[in-house]
């Protein structure tokens, strides 16, 4: 019981606030998803980042570690999952980026944040952190059908993390000011996130649920999977460990839609996909919670 209650106080906040979302939409209230999007990604989630990181207290050591099993959990899952959409005969502009990337943002933060506190927050940055780069990169390279990768430099983040583990490292901290200032940004992140990502569902339109339910059911098992095994033979200690296989099977993101959009790859698939996903979380990741904690 003890568990069970542990398990909903952890989602529950998460769940709602998409659930804000999704209704605010449906009563037919204004929500501008383009400029929030844009002012979270450019402005609040790099603050998050960056004070996450130059404020945490965990070993460097740790974090080079949780670092280099993310970078091996998110190629084996690339891997994986170009191998699994070619044996299907998916198309892999369409699914691959879907199948790669989770939504580590508005989902996996908080979760980690509500889960293992302000350490497992520091944590689940760095995973994001690699994720980020990775879907900016070969991400965008695979939906767009080529093109430069150097474009993830343009991305606030990116920097964000890079400066963040500059700080970590080096033990520099930003004046108190401009450190409260950031931190008070980056608190915007998370409510902002979550309720867009409610307010995104609410207005995809999407296809193909049967098949999108069983590829998110397949992508959920290969993921978790895959993150127990690479968070073993990196020897995580607990927190990293769960943070890794939290944050890697969270369900598809929203981006992947607007990706899809962006580039004309099939954007009904993939907005079935994050639905479909996102509705299926709901179970799946209480049940990986009760495993981690």
């Amino acid at each position: 019981m003890n568990l069970t209650l542990t398990v909903i106080e952890i989602v529950a906040p998460v769940f709602l606030l998409a659930l804000i979302g999704f209704l605010w939409v449906r009563l037919g209230f204004e929500y501008r998803i383009e400029f929030v999007t844009q002012l979270a990604m450019t402005l609040s989630v790099p603050a998050l980042i960056f004070t996450a990181l130059m404020k945490t207290e965990i070993e460097p050591a740790a974090l080079t570690t949780l670092s280099l099993a993310s970078v091996a959990a998110y190629g084996a899952i690339t891997v994986v999952a170009w191998i699994g959409a070619r044996l299907a005969g998916l198309d892999l502009r369409t699914y691959l980026a879907p199948l790669t990337f989770g939504n580590t943002g508005n989902l996996g933060l908080p979760l980690a944040l509500f889960a293992f506190g302000e350490t497992g927050l520091s944590y689940a940055v760095v995973v994001f952190a690699v994720m980020a780069v990775w879907s900016f990169t070969f991400g965008v390279w695979i939906v767009a059908g080529g093109g430069s990768p150097i474009k993830a430099l343009k991305e606030p983040l990116v920097w964000a993390t890079l400066l963040g583990a500059l700080f970590l490292w080096q033990g520099w901290q930003t004046p108190k000011f401009l450190t409260n200032t950031l931190d008070l940004v980056g608190q915007l992140a998370i409510p902002l996130m979550l309720i867009t990502l409610g307010v995104a569902v609410a207005r995809l339109r999407p296809a193909g649920l049967g098949h999108a339910f069983l590829l998110s059911l397949v992508k959920v098992a290969a993921t978790v999977a895959i993150g127990w095994g690479i968070g073993l033979a990196f020897g995580l200690a607990s927190v990293p460990f769960a943070v890794l296989v939290l944050q890697v099977s969270t369900p598809v993101a929203v981006t992947s839609y607007m990706l899809a959009t962006k580039y004309g790859a099939d954007a009904d698939a993939v907005a079935g996909l994050v639905v479909v996903s996102t509705l299926t979380a709901v179970a799946t990741i209480p049940l990986t919670l009760a495993f981690l904690i």
